[in-house]
């Protein structure tokens, strides 16, 4: 008789060995849900630039003990071009020069009558500037003046967020795969909400970027160990809910309650002691939230993986049977420890073509979301109203992509709502100028279907990539994406040259990634590969004969040829 070991043989074993326990019991409820609270403060955190560093508008402050008429101070700033309207506003970065106004005011003279205001000498805001606190009480570009010859220090800011978020992407994954995917989440928490805390306390501009670079670090990796380990202790069905819908929308109503913070928190000191606050109730979580199964029975700590699963099946009140893991899957997995880094995404053929094409996914969907999410201040309108409204589009986005990742393909999923998203934000440019709403709604619009690629993207990376390696490369795969993130911020700064020319790129990137991502693999009704030779064929790349191994394949896996034997 021939016995074998299929090439989903470990990931088989493991589901068929823990299927007793079932997929929606009350572990894998308080498991879901717990996950899914942890996110909301990323929610918070990942968006809050929005308003911590909102501009107010701003003028050249006119020094109250300078003696000046009435019409002389209220004629004191010289008017300029608005863009894109073309109306003339006061001047934010110049004012007349302040020793001529003062000479004419002393003899008397009358702006515009007795002088004429274009021959009048300019002089940049030596005095300072005033702002208008009618909406906010003080922001970080107030409390420094980040404005005029500063301004670049705007999007510098956010940039140095995602600097940190491309730094926790790298160091978290690793950490996570070596050390457990339970205490790099717990650990990156805690430096998330400190660090969002200490915030409050900072001096300088460079201090609150130092600052808020951890504060990134923190976000982004808790946010990816806690989507992995969910992604691995629940079932498939549950796993496609927990990966697309679950997670994305905590991130959204954490998203959602920002707005309602800053409505009611107007000085960003306040509002960053405020966001910090809810990360401390996750302290409890530790003694209720789980360590990954899997990730024990990959490490050999199979005396642990088992204690969970018979935790899992008391608390689903099932009987446990005397035997979980058979000792022949105990030894492969013991055979199979290994260290895995991130070079391992680039060491063969099919899984280095895989990871290129994933990172330039990842990197276009982070340019198009944070982008289109931080240009909220931007929009015509309330910016506390646009703020809620683009966290609002992200609740039937997620819902969408829980949809589509349950009934239709994983690849015509993703590449659809890139390419649908693209087209969006393309033809913003041709809408009139005076058509501002349907200008929003079409960039809602983008932002919908981009929302949508974002959480179909993380689901279906989680399902391409095997557990030896899979926090790692979400890691990696997120640390990329960072690379679009930092600079979407400076996408919305080109909005000073024309206003049109950030749709145009980001439309068209996206929508040329949409059709790149057609070359990936399907992963739909597949169960999660445990190690690389289980991993789904990038097209192009040489398909393996059933039950063989090619030679770099043995040396990755001496465990597989073990299993392939004939009795």
């Amino acid at each position: 008789m021939k016995v074998s070991l299929s090439i989903t043989g470990n990931m088989t074993d493991y589901e068929a060995a823990t299927a007793f326990i079932g997929e929606w019991g009350r572990f894998q409820q308080e498991v879901f849900f717990l996950l899914c609270m942890s996110i909301i403060p990323n929610g918070f955190t990942s968006l809050s630039i929005v308003f911590l560093a909102d501009t107010l508008p701003h003028r050249c402050l006119i020094p109250a003990h300078v003696n000046l008429t009435a019409a002389w101070r209220n004629s004191s700033i010289p008017l300029e071009a608005d863009s894109p309207s073309g109306t003339l506003v006061p001047s934010k970065c110049a004012r007349y020069k302040l020793q001529d106004v003062l000479d004419f005011s002393d003899r008397g003279l009358l702006p515009g009558v007795d002088v004429n205001l274009s021959h009048v000498s300019t002089e940049g805001c030596l005095d300072g500037w005033e702002y208008d606190r009618s909406v906010y009480n003080s922001t970080i570009i107030s409390e420094w003046d980040l404005v005029c010859d500063d301004r670049w220090k705007n999007p510098l800011t956010s940039s140095i967020f995602f600097c940190g978020v491309l730094s926790g992407s790298l160091i978290s994954g690793q950490l996570s795969d070596r050390y457990g995917r339970k205490n790099i989440l717990f650990v990156t928490i805690a430096v998330q909400t400190v660090a969002t805390f200490l915030l409050v306390f900072s001096q300088s501009w460079v201090m609150f970027c130092a600052i808020y670079f951890i504060v990134g670090l923190g976000a982004i990796s808790n946010y990816v160990t806690a989507f992995v380990l969910g992604a691995e202790i629940l079932g498939q069905h549950v796993r496609t809910v927990f990966s697309t819908a679950g997670v994305s929308l905590f991130f959204a109503v954490g998203y959602m309650l920002l707005p309602l913070f800053a409505f009611f928190i107007r000085d960003w000191r306040m509002l960053s002691l405020g966001l910090a606050l809810p990360g401390f109730f996750c302290v409890p979580l530790w003694w209720y939230i789980p360590e990954s199964p899997r990730w024990l029975l990959s490490q050999g700590r199979v005396e642990e993986a088992e204690a969970i699963i018979r935790n899992a099946a008391k608390r689903n009140k099932i009987e446990a049977p005397s035997v979980i893991f058979s000792p022949l899957q105990i030894e492969l997995q013991s055979d199979q420890r290994k260290a895995y880094n991130i070079c391992d995404l680039l060491r063969s053929p099919n899984i280095r073509w895989l990871s290129i094409t994933l990172w330039l996914v990842w990197n276009t969907v982070a340019i198009g979301y944070f982008a289109l999410s931080l240009n909220t201040s931007n929009l015509h309108g309330n910016a506390f109203f646009n703020c809620f409204l683009s966290a609002l589009v992200e609740i039937p986005a997620y819902t969408l992509s829980w949809v589509m990742f349950r009934w239709f393909s994983r690849r015509l999923s993703l590449s659809s709502t890139l390419f649908m998203g693209g087209l969006f934000l393309l033809l913003i440019q041709l809408v009139p100028a005076n058509q501002i709403f349907l200008a929003i709604t079409l960039e809602m619009m983008g932002k919908f279907a981009v929302t949508t690629a974002f959480a179909i993207v993380y689901a279906y990376t989680a399902e391409l990539y095997p557990t030896v390696l899979r926090n790692t490369a979400l890691g990696t795969c997120s640390m990329v994406s960072r690379v679009g993130s930092i600079i979407a911020p400076y996408f919305i700064y080109l909005r000073s040259y024309s206003v049109s020319l950030p749709y145009i790129l980001m439309g068209s990137l996206t929508a040329l990634v949409g059709l790149l991502s057609l070359l990936l693999p399907e992963t739909r009704g597949m169960p999660l590969p445990d190690t690389i030779t289980h991993m789904q064929r990038f097209p192009g790349c040489c398909q393996k004969k059933p039950n063989t191994l090619t030679q770099v394949e043995e040396n990755e896996n001496p465990a597989e040829r073990k299993s392939l034997v004939v009795q």
